[in-house]
C-alpha cells in the first residue's frame, strides 16, 4: 500500500474521513488515467494546446497523491504552453504514464475500487 503514491496530504485535506478519502481515490481513477491518455495523444500529435490542458489539468491531483513525477509533468505542460517545437518530451512523458499506470494499479487494489 501507498508505494506509488502517497495518501500523507489526502488524509490531511480529507481529515482522516475514510469516506472522503476513498471519493478522492475514485475522482483520481476517473480523472487522471483518462487525461493521461489525452495527454499521450496530444503529444503523440504535436497538440501542444492540448498537451497543455491536459497536463495543466492533471497536476492538482499528481501532486496530492504524491505521485513524485510532478516536475516532469510540468515539463510536458510548459512544452505545450510554450510551444516547445524543438523539444522532445517523450522521456518526461513516458516517466508520468508509468507513474499514472502503476498509482492507478495500486490505488485499484488498495481501494477495492
Amino acid at each position: 500500500m501507498e508505494l506509488n503514491y502517497k495518501l500523507h496530504r489526502v488524509r490531511e485535506l480529507a481529515d482522516n474521513d475514510e469516506d472522503f478519502i476513498a471519493s478522492l481515490a475514485e475522482a483520481f481513477l476517473e480523472e487522471v488515467p483518462e487525461d493521461a491518455e489525452r495527454l499521450k495523444n496530444a503529444v503523440a500529435e504535436k497538440n501542444y494546446q492540448e498537451a497543455y490542458q491536459a497536463a495543466h489539468k492533471m497536476k492538482p491531483t499528481v501532486d496530492l497523491f504524491e505521485l513524485g513525477v510532478l516536475d516532469k509533468l510540468i515539463e510536458v505542460q510548459d512544452w505545450g504552453k510554450f510551444t516547445k517545437t524543438e523539444e522532445d518530451v517523450t522521456t518526461q512523458l513516458e516517466i508520468v504514464l508509468t507513474a499514472v499506470e502503476k498509482a492507478s494499479a495500486e490505488i485499484k487494489s488498495d481501494f477495492k475500487l
